[in-house]
């Protein structure tokens, strides 16, 4: 019987993101860790591997794939009340004691996650598409996994994706290079990336490194990419005032406009006894946030239960422009151009051109694709 590593390696093409040296090994550029590769060996995601000199790289198959509320990801800025088909693999660069995808991030890493191998299924990049038009998402990402360590397969998908009017996006801890950015920008609109900690030892607790991040959170902003960030405040690993302004301190540096998301941690994979977040310390976490300067700042996964931090309010007037209660949207007042009905300025972020279309009230729920 095939091990899980040799069912997936069965699914591979040759890479793009890598450069050939000598004795037939590989440098890859798909993520931070610019691995080294020699002939036989994987790289630290452990689903890219040098083979006699050329990097494979995963390709054909999702482990994930349904269709959810574009809220889910979050983007709260980008095609606000659209449905996202949602795509992942197995892998990724980091190994973060608190995943909460860890049974696909970590499936080549921890025996515990072996089973992941049963939701893997072969698929064509037509395929996932064609679902996603039937479907009527508007958004194709790449998440679940780590998707910088599969950008050859997302691009695939993305091509003919935005061929066929869909915007695209990435889910991501945001350990880039400047290669896999230019690489990807032609297809991406929107970049979600994890913030984790502002400690570059916390950070290598991980499997990271700090200053990859922020340079990556720069790159992208810098490219024209819309950027959102994600800090999933863990209790006595990075939810003290000081890092938490470090962190709102460094978004602002970038633009006041990024919205910043900060989501209660509860406890999951090798952190089962840990102890929750408390709304106290999420709303003080929101209120550093504005106190950097922070335009738009959210408390995440908590609905209801912080709603001055759940909708969208004009910056400049002070309106409430969209209404969310968890996934659902109960409210939607930006015009097509992007601005504040009731003072005119333009409001940052994506928004779409088919107001009719926004999942007013509708269920938010994900949609699992058979």
């Amino acid at each position: 019987m095939k091990t899980l590593a040799e069912h997936l390696d069965a699914m591979t093409v040759q890479g793009e993101l890598f450069e050939s040296l000598s004795d037939h090994s590989v440098r890859c550029f798909a993520c931070g860790h610019r691995c080294l590769i020699r002939d036989g060996r994987r790289g630290i995601c452990k689903v890219r591997f040098n083979r006699d000199g050329v990097l494979m790289v995963p390709w054909g198959y999702v482990a994930g794939l349904q269709v959810d509320p574009i809220e889910k990801k979050p983007f709260y800025h980008l095609l606000a009340g659209s449905d996202a088909l949602t795509f992942g693999m197995l892998g990724c660069d980091f190994h973060c004691s608190y995943c909460q995808n860890w049974v696909s991030s970590q499936a080549l890493r921890d025996p515990a996650a072996e089973s992941s191998g049963r939701y893997v299924r072969k698929i064509s990049a037509q395929e996932i598409v064609a679902y996603g038009r039937r479907s009527g998402a508007a958004v194709v990402a790449s998440s679940y996994n780590e998707p910088l360590i599969t950008s050859e397969w997302a691009t695939a998908i993305f091509k003919l994706a935005q061929d066929d009017g869909m915007q695209c996006v990435y889910i991501s801890n945001g350990n880039a290079t400047p290669e896999v950015l230019a690489y990807l920008r032609p297809f991406l609109v929107g970049y979600k990336i994890d913030l984790k900690t502002m400690q570059d030892r916390q950070y290598r607790q991980l499997g990271g490194v700090l200053n990859h991040v922020l340079d990556s959170i720069q790159q992208a902003h810098a490219l024209g990419l819309w950027v959102e960030v994600v800090t999933l405040v863990v209790p006595g690993f990075n939810d003290s005032v000081d890092e938490l302004m470090d962190t709102a301190r460094f978004i602002a540096s970038v633009s006041l406009d990024i919205p910043w998301h900060i989501s209660a941690f509860h406890p999951d994979y090798k952190m089962v006894n840990a102890a929750r977040t408390s709304i106290r310390t999420l709303r003080r976490a929101a209120e550093i946030g504005q106190e950097a300067g922070l335009r738009y700042v959210y408390a995440g996964n908590m609905p209801g239960q912080l709603p001055e931090y759940e909708h969208t309010y004009c910056h400049q007037c002070g309106t409430c422009l969209i209404e969310r209660f968890g996934y659902v949207i109960q409210k939607y007042d930006i015009t097509l151009e992007g601005n504040c009905p009731r003072c005119g300025v333009k409001i940052p972020g994506v928004w779409t051109q088919q107001p009719e279309k926004v999942r007013l009230g509708g269920p938010g729920t994900p949609r699992w694709v058979p």
